[in-house]
């Protein structure tokens, strides 16, 4: 899975991926008939807060309009600036909070508003999850036509702070103060936030950051990414793992008690990167495969699982959706489960018509984009193939947009 850290992405005026269905949609938050009230960029007034969004944004309305404000808390009366408008929405900047909430706090960060890394650092930990579960189920409703009973309570992080492991930092020029900006984007644009430490990263990524600025990029335009290494774990420079170690066993588990529970005989692990989801479940196997497009991660995969004396898995080069059914055809697919862990932007059409066409008993769906995950769960189930079982939310990413979820997929039974 692609990693989403990107604490460079702008998440209050971010869109989602061209090819993923629109996390906001602002048609279905205010009726289409409504006329769009005499708003302009400039304008100033005061809103009351009635819900935030996915992607980090408080709902306030005018006549039934919907108007996004960023870094709010429901409940709150709020004065704003509007920024933009469309013909369904509107966008605008926190002036001022006149009445705020029980469940804001103090950021930790210093360079929270500007900065567009973090969207939730104003709300307190507890409400975050609340917040983040009922994101997830009002996805799946909308965008997956799925009950919100099947999405479980978010499991926390240990800790809600000081958990990355991984940043990307980028180097801008200055013009107006001449000298070089190294950082994250801002929130409102593209331009780079000159940062000396992040709050949500571990305090070895933050002597890093120390380390390069003694030492910056010789100019504008260049991106660096720090990393520190998982323990126990070969990870090539440019392949993936997860950013949260913290909650990370947690996540393993599980994947681990969803396999067990379906009584699945085999495995095959899509996408699997290092190989860490298929080695973390061989001991409930009696075999497993590893599908991995990237040529170091699959070298570095068998490494790993040769590290932990695992032989009853192998690593294979290649699509996933492309080896789905030679797979099948050495595994039973009524004694096989599927681990699915593919980029933000979702498994690939000719995945899931694989999937569908060789029906395993289940698919074990990780991803990191509840929307595309909901969009991509509703192929699956078309025609009663597959039935969704339950999703389970853990929050990998506190403090901002983002939250990881395990859905699991059970074959249905021919009629």
């Amino acid at each position: 899975m692609a990693d989403p850290s990107h604490l460079a992405k702008p998440p209050p005026r971010s869109r989602l991926d061209s090819d993923a269905p629109s996390a906001h949609e602002p048609a279905a938050l205010a009726p289409p008939q409504a006329p769009p009230p005499p708003l302009s960029p400039g304008q100033i007034l005061s809103l009351r807060i009635t819900d935030v969004a996915f992607g980090g944004e408080g709902v306030g309305r005018v006549d039934q309009f919907v108007v996004f404000v960023p870094f709010v808390v429901a409940g709150e009366e709020v004065q704003v600036e509007i920024t933009e408008v469309k013909k369904q929405f509107a966008r605008a900047r926190l002036v001022e909070v006149l009445q705020p909430s029980p469940q804001r706090v103090a950021p930790l960060c210093r360079y929270f508003g500007e900065c567009g890394g973090c969207q939730y650092q104003h709300i307190g930990y507890p409400l975050q999850l609340e917040l983040k579960c009922k994101q997830v189920a009002d996805l799946f409703e909308r965008i997956g036509g799925f009950p919100a009973t099947l999405i479980a309570p978010v499991l926390p992080c240990p800790q809600p702070y000081h958990y990355r492991n991984r940043l990307m930092l980028r180097s801008q020029w200055n013009k107006p103060q001449q000298k070089l900006n190294f950082g994250f984007l801002r929130a409102d644009s593209r331009l780079v936030v000159d940062v000396e430490d992040c709050q949500i990263a571990e305090p070895a990524l933050n002597e890093q950051i120390r380390q390069v600025r003694l030492s910056p990029p010789p100019r504008g335009g260049l991106k660096v990414v720090l990393r520190i290494a998982p323990d126990g774990w070969e990870v090539p420079r440019d392949s993936f793992f997860q950013n949260n170690f913290l909650l990370l066993p947690r996540l393993a588990e599980v994947v681990r008690e969803r396999l067990r529970d379906s009584g699945a005989r085999f495995l095959l692990d899509a996408y699997c990167g290092v190989g860490f989801f298929g080695i973390e479940a061989a001991s409930e196997v009696e075999a497993f495969i590893g599908v991995e497009l990237d040529h170091q991660a699959v070298k570095a995969a068998r490494r790993n699982a040769a590290a932990r004396g695992i032989r009853n898995g192998e690593f294979i080069e290649g699509r996933a959706e492309l080896l789905f059914g030679g797979i099948l055809q050495r595994f039973a697919s009524d004694s096989t489960a599927i681990i699915i862990d593919p980029p933000r932007t979702g498994c690939p059409p000719p995945g899931l018509e694989a999937l569908r066409q060789q029906r395993p008993a289940q698919v074990l769906y990780v991803s990191c984009h509840p929307a595309t995950l909901a969009r991509d769960l509703n192929v699956l189930c078309q025609s009663g193939v597959f039935e969704l079982r339950g999703v389970i939310p853990l929050d990998m990413f506190p403090q901002t947009q983002h939250v990881e979820c395990v859905a699991d997929l059970r074959r249905r039974s021919p009629a």
